[in-house]
């Protein structure tokens, strides 16, 4: 795929998510089974309520993280800036979005150093998908995008159904647990392996951690469905191709709940299909450290910094009054919250 294809791809995925389109997963990600039990006696005062947490050696304000976002050349310089400034301004975590175009053709599209000098002090994540790790190009190609950005650590996403789908995506993934182990063996900055928004599943968690992966990000099913995306951008076969797995994933919670389970001491990310401060709060209480949301922010995103601003301290703000609300005075208690329906455990 040359550059102009790929920028005008990404400028496609910011329309069509943008515009709705009926690209939402059919699955729910699963939080509204989740009921936190309501203290209506907290003994605390709201605004003592601590949102805090330490990841990668930055200590973030609240427990957000705007999770990666797409767009070509023509966008992604003013979004990279509103969301690195709103980040700042927030004090809570940024992972940009893919990089592959920066690298191959130099034009940074917002995604040089300027971005961390508008967010000096904020858990920054550089990002490159998994099928540009796959040859002996990958380490240095992973080194330049962490440098790139002064990125404290590196994602990889794992897209295997969105490239099956997309017209010309990446399709033979032989080898890609070796060459993420070597990769976090050599890149010299923390590895985070995400889906993008079908879920990880625990096998592939634990497989992952064994590789040297130092933090995960569940990305479950519930947000925005890639394969529809590809399949909404594409000719009539990829759409009738893609309209088959509409529903396919593990949703959000439930993939957190099977990977903390499975790996209980690796910090781990919870994206995909978070709504609200609420939904955060869940996400929380069964085992994420961090939680992403994507497509919620976008139109933020592509207004101004204030714009995200006030969207995300909205969210921050439901998550300390569901924080209030349980009576958990910071994230560790909110962790030990009960929930009215043990089958939620």
């Amino acid at each position: 795929m040359n550059e102009s294809d790929a920028g005008r791809r990404k400028e496609d995925h910011i329309d069509i998510v943008l515009g709705g389109g009926g690209v939402r997963s059919r699955v729910e990600t699963g939080f509204d089974a989740v009921r936190l039990v309501h203290c209506a006696a907290p003994e605390l005062s709201l605004d003592d309520v601590d949102l805090s947490v330490e990841m990668l050696g930055r200590r973030l304000r609240a427990p957000l993280l705007i999770s990666a976002m797409t767009g070509g050349p023509r966008r992604s310089e003013a979004i990279n800036a509103h969301l690195a400034e709103a980040a700042q301004a927030l004090g809570i975590a940024l992972g940009v979005g893919s990089q592959r175009i920066a690298l191959e053709s130099g034009a940074a599209g917002g995604l040089g150093p300027e971005l961390r000098r508008r967010a000096p002090d904020i858990l920054l994540l550089a990002n490159l998908g998994a099928a540009q790790i796959l040859d002996d190009g990958g380490v240095d190609r992973a080194r330049r995008a962490v440098e790139m950005i002064g990125a404290d650590g590196l994602v990889i996403h794992l897209n295997p159904l969105q490239e099956a789908i997309q017209d010309g995506g990446d399709r033979d993934w032989r080898g890609v647990l070796r060459r993420i182990g070597m990769l976090a063996a050599r890149v010299g900055v923390p590895v985070v392996a995400k889906e993008v928004g079908f879920g990880l599943s625990a096998a592939v968690a634990v497989r992952l951690v064994e590789c040297g992966v130092a933090v995960l990000d569940v990305a479950g099913a519930g947000g925005t469905n890639w394969a529809l995306v590809e399949g909404a951008r594409g000719s009539g076969r990829a759409r009738a191709i893609a309209a088959a797995f509409a529903g396919w994933g593990i949703p959000t919670a439930e993939a957190l709940r099977q990977v903390r389970a499975a790996c209980p001491g690796t910090p781990l990310i919870a994206s995909g299909g978070i709504r609200d401060g609420v939904d955060a709060a869940k996400a929380i209480r069964l085992g994420a450290d961090l939680v992403g949301q994507a497509a919620g922010t976008l139109q933020a995103a592509v207004t101004s910094t204030e714009a995200v601003v006030e969207h995300l301290s909205i969210l921050e703000a439901q998550l300390r009054i569901a924080c209030f609300i349980t009576g958990a005075a910071d994230l560790p208690a909110l962790r030990r919250v009960p929930l009215q329906d043990t089958l939620c455990l």
